[in-house]
Parts: structure tokens; sequence; C-alpha cells
């Protein structure tokens, strides 16, 4: 599985979402389960998935799911656009 579909599976995991519902330019501001848990959850999720720890400014920071990918690739993982 590329690091992309990871990505997306957590994403949909995480915040509940169909699918279908997620972009890869989908927005915090667009998902309702997106709220400070939701958050929390995607930092661990990342740690789970992924190996690597986000600082609490990092997470906070994470506006989209491009600020995911972005913030995995400063940590050395490839992504294939």
């Amino acid at each position: 599985m590329s690091n992309r579909e990871k990505v997306k599976n957590l994403m949909v995991d995480v915040f509940l979402l169909d699918a279908a519902e997620f972009r890869f330019d989908l927005r915090r501001s667009e998902v309702e389960t997106w709220d400070s848990m939701g958050v929390v959850a995607l930092a661990v999720g990342i740690q789970e998935t992924f190996g690597h720890h986000l600082s609490p400014e990092e997470a906070t920071a994470i506006a989209g799911v491009q600020d995911v990918i972005d913030i995995l690739r400063k940590k050395g993982l490839a992504f294939e656009d």
C-alpha cells in the first residue's frame, strides 16, 4: 500500500468519512468530525500508521490532507504524486 493510500485510509477511519467523501484537497473546515478530539486522533493515527510522532504544534497546524502529506514528507516519507 502506498503512503498516499495510507493517508487516505487514515483520514477516512479517523474522521468517519465515506470513501467517496475523501479528496486529497479536503480541508479541516469541510469535515464536521475534525474537531479538537479529531486532531488528537489524527496525531495518534499518524504515529501508529507511519511511526512518526507529531509535536502539538504540528498537529494543531494541520488544516487539510495536504498538510499531513507535507509534514510526513519533511519526516522523510516519500509520496508519489
